[in-house]
């Protein structure tokens, strides 16, 4: 719902009958096409809703949804024609709405009972959009702590010992990585570690046609991880 309490298609049809009134020169009374009597002028119709391509939604943020509005706009009597070409004058030349011209096909009008007449279809974009949930109040005083940082040293190793060289180490964490040097071993700096609660380090190892992961204690002084192929 809009701020005025109206929807998506109630707010551009009134929207669309205000622009229509002020090009047309005469008020455009929202109904369908009308036949016999006095009745003369224009008539709106809202005729259908139409697809709109949609944007993704990301996190707990929704997009709105989109579509399309399709109206109904036809002559009514002779004193329709000159406010017909009023609009069309000033949506073509102000680019205000869209405007199509195919509103001629029989079956529309047998579907109204009504006899072919000029008319034109204007298409206006709609959206429902879907409030943003409130955040859930923090009835607690917030706490900040700083993560101790540290230098993280090991080996790699293969399953008799010998040093694995060029293997890709990466942080998961954060994503920094390095390589192993020719005795297989390697540094990584800038690792967090949260003294109060103490966890695992997870690596990340690549090379030699293998990628393991390991979890590690980056309190350990001197790691030493085994990579070795899987077993079948």
């Amino acid at each position: 719902m809009s701020d005025n309490g109206r929807g998506p298609i109630e707010t551009c049809t009134a929207e669309l009958a205000a622009w229509l009134t002020g090009a047309a020169g005469e008020p455009v009374p929202i109904g369908p096409p009308r036949t016999g009597g006095d009745a003369t002028g224009l008539t709106l119709w809202p005729l259908e809703l139409r697809p709109a391509r949609q944007t993704p939604s990301s996190g707990a943020v929704r997009e709105p949804y989109r579509f399309t509005v399709r109206y109904l706009l036809c002559v009514t009597g002779p004193a329709g024609l000159p406010q017909l070409d009023r609009v069309l004058t000033t949506a073509t030349g102000a680019g205000s709405y869209a405007v199509v011209l195919e509103a001629g096909d029989a079956a529309l009008w047998t579907a109204f009972d009504a006899a072919p007449r000029p008319a034109l279809l204007i298409d206006v974009p709609a959206q429902v959009t879907h409030p943003t949930p409130a955040a859930p109040p923090v009835r607690q005083p917030l706490r900040l702590r700083q993560l101790e940082v540290r230098t993280l040293t090991g080996r790699v190793v293969g399953p008799e010992d010998q040093p694995l060289a060029a293997m890709r180490v990466e942080l998961a964490a954060t994503g920094s990585a390095t390589r192993t040097d020719t005795n297989g071993r390697f540094q990584l700096v800038g690792v967090p570690h949260d003294p109060e609660h103490p966890s695992p380090t997870r690596l990340q190892l690549t090379g030699r046609g293998l990628v393991l992961t390991a979890d590690v204690d980056p309190g350990e002084p001197d790691l030493v991880i085994v990579c070795a192929p899987p077993t079948h």
